[in-house]
């Protein structure tokens, strides 16, 4: 598998000493996997290198020939004030450090001092870097109002705006290296918009999914980390963990609210310091794959009940999106219905049969618990037992079950009446009601009933007096 460059831009490594240019490079490839460096010599050819070359930061002495580091310095702020420049001197002095920070010298490092502090220092300047260039990516196709790719949600089927602008957002962070937090009630299709996350990610390793629900720590660890031969009983042979198998693509974590709080930890420092170790070695390895977990979940009370640890929600939610339920895109139903007909028909080598006009209407009038995969289920269950020409509504009826049951989610609206100057009576506004049921069940009785949360018996009787 080809290896990525790290970061996407270029590190630029300016200074007269050949023996510093190769240990600082060889310190940030071997600590924290940074491998698009680029090393210069001559500070002469800076000016031509930041021209030709995507260089984001640059690492800067003071002290060399013929021009020096606060001239190269002044020089790069004036043309090229996107780059972030950390200046590297051999020099401790406080007004030296204070001087380069006015000419906008991002830090400032005393070549004496531990690496770790430089490494450390280099590791905050990239991801600085990164999410400005995310912001600026996020704005400009917000303000387009378009989606690049709408091929990629293709799997996806809505009409529903506000998954509309979900997508947008997926197209806006699909390449930020940062986690992506999806929420949603089970059966959504959390799982389809991380795959078209990935997709648009442009990654080419591949999606690894992983349901970590239910597993306890040493099995999670396993799972992820891999082992190497003899780290435990029975292991006999080294195993490469999930991390390794998503290299250079997503590791996708489901269920990621279900995680045990000793898991939690090894995930918070997986993301913190982007290396992990497989169980029984030594030897650290960086993590090449991009994170996206989701849960069904509300991770916000399980953090204030404890059992989610705070720095790893807040960490997890850098992008968040929630997938709404079914019962808040109903406009979607008949897409859906038209969609998983085809589809079982084709799967159980039946005729797509033709659905009766009603029946996107009497789903309307479900609250779908199990949201879009429940009405999956559901058609497939009709479709099974289908023979005529029109699909038949008793499977559907039957699953739904009695009328009233399952309460629908209506949003808060003003009183109708509040507006009126004469009152209605109550036999007069259950009339109207009744009538206005009718008219948009297309005058089946079974879905007015519904509609109106009534038994179809007492509908009828209704009607009756009605109609006296």
């Amino acid at each position: 598998m080809s290896e990525t460059a790290y970061p996407s831009f270029g590190v630029l490594l300016v200074d007269d000493e050949p023996a510093w240019l190769r240990s600082v490079s060889l310190t940030l490839t071997r600590s924290v996997g940074i491998t698009n460096i680029v090393t210069c010599q001559d500070s002469r050819q800076v000016a031509d290198i930041l021209a030709q070359r995507e260089i984001g930061l640059v690492l800067l002495d003071l002290t060399m020939p013929h021009m020096s580091g606060e001239e190269l310095l002044a020089l790069i702020s004036e043309r090229h004030p996107e780059i972030v420049t950390i200046v590297v001197s051999g020099m401790n002095q406080i007004e030296t450090a204070v001087g380069c920070m006015r000419l906008g010298a991002f830090d400032y490092f005393v070549k004496t001092v531990e690496e770790d502090r430089l490494v450390t220092g280099v590791l905050r300047a990239i991801r600085m870097l990164d999410l400005e260039r995310e912001n600026r990516q996020m704005s400009s196709h917000f303000l387009s109002g378009e989606l690049r790719h709408p091929e990629v949600f293709a799997k996806i089927v809505t009409c529903d705006r506000t998954m509309q602008t979900i997508f947008a957002y997926i197209e806006a962070v699909a390449q930020s290296p940062q986690p992506l937090l999806i929420t949603g009630e089970s059966g959504v299709g959390k799982e389809l918009v991380a795959r078209a996350a990935h997709t648009l990610s442009g990654c080419p390793g591949p999606l690894v999914a992983v349901n970590v629900a239910g597993l306890d720590d040493a099995v999670f660890a396993d799972t992820l980390f891999g082992h190497v031969r003899g780290a435990y009983t029975g292991a006999e042979q080294p195993r490469p963990g999930m991390i390794e198998e998503a290299s250079d693509g997503t590791l996708f974590l489901d269920e990621i609210g279900d995680l045990n709080i000793a898991s939690q930890v090894k995930l918070l420092r997986l993301l913190q310091e982007g290396e992990y170790f497989p169980l029984g070695s030594d030897r650290p390895k960086r993590l090449k794959a991009r994170i996206i977990v989701a849960t069904h979940c509300d991770l916000t009370a399980r953090e204030a009940a404890g059992v989610f640890r705070r720095d790893l929600y807040y960490r997890l939610r850098t992008h968040n999106v929630h997938i709404p339920p079914l019962r808040e895109r109903s406009c979607d139903i008949p897409l859906l219905l038209e969609h998983f007909l085809g589809e079982a028909a084709r799967s159980l080598g039946k005729k797509k049969p033709t659905p009766p006009k009603e029946l996107a209407q009497l789903l309307a009038t479900y609250t779908f618990p199990g949201n879009i995969r429940e009405l999956k289920a559901m058609v497939y269950d009709a479709v099974s037992l289908h023979k005529d020409r029109i699909l038949a509504m008793d499977a559907f009826i039957k699953a739904i079950g009695a009328p009233g049951g399952r309460p629908l989610a209506v949003k808060p609206e003003q009183n109708r009446f509040a507006d009126m100057e004469r009152l209605p009576t109550f036999a007069e506004a259950a009339e109207m009601l009744v009538a206005e049921a009718m008219a948009r069940a297309n005058g089946s009785q079974t879905i007015a009933a519904r509609l109106l949360g009534i038994s179809q018996p007492a509908l009828s009787k209704r009607l009756k007096m009605t109609r006296k």
